[in-house]
């Protein structure tokens, strides 16, 4: 009876290894180099623990001039968000797909975001690996639909 246990609680650990391992926390990312990603949506999944969806990115992908000028919304978090998109750069890698992390399902109703399409444009400033390394994914900070932007760290203030 005690391998049984001992085996069911190793198989235990590494299936919860695995979730954590999954699901990456924000320090995981480097928040010293936000990156700018454009482009039309792909395979929207609306779900917890945060919608995620696929980037197809536009070609040629351009850093928007007046980004350094524009004025986030307000929000709970105390984020800098005009020095964020000062600092924010193209990827240096070219994957023409990325895979965009958002905020959870609940956080997004709080801005009222509508649910993204397939095929619908928009825009988002966030964080990858570091050194870029790894999968092409970007978890965002701020998204940009059509002429609103928002935070997407904490909830509105």
């Amino acid at each position: 009876m005690d391998r049984r246990h001992s085996l069911a609680a190793g198989l235990g650990l590494m299936l919860g290894a695995s979730a954590v391992r999954a699901h990456h926390g924000w320090s995981s990312f480097d928040q010293e180099r936000p990156i700018y990603l454009s482009g039309r949506a792909r395979d929207v999944r609306w779900r917890n623990p945060h919608a995620e969806l696929m980037l197809e990115l536009d070609s040629p992908l351009v850093l928007p001039a007046d980004l350094g000028r524009r004025q986030p919304p307000a929000q709970t978090a105390g984020i800098d968000g005009v020095a964020l998109f000062k600092r924010t750069i193209l990827p240096t890698r070219r994957d023409a797909r990325w895979e965009i992390e958002l905020a959870p399902i609940f956080r997004m109703n709080q801005w009222q975001i509508s649910q993204l399409q397939d095929g619908q444009t928009f825009a988002v400033v966030g964080f990858m690996f570091k050194g870029e390394k790894g999968s092409a994914l970007l978890r965002a900070e701020y998204l940009f639909i059509g002429d609103r932007i928002y935070g997407l760290r904490s909830s509105p203030a």
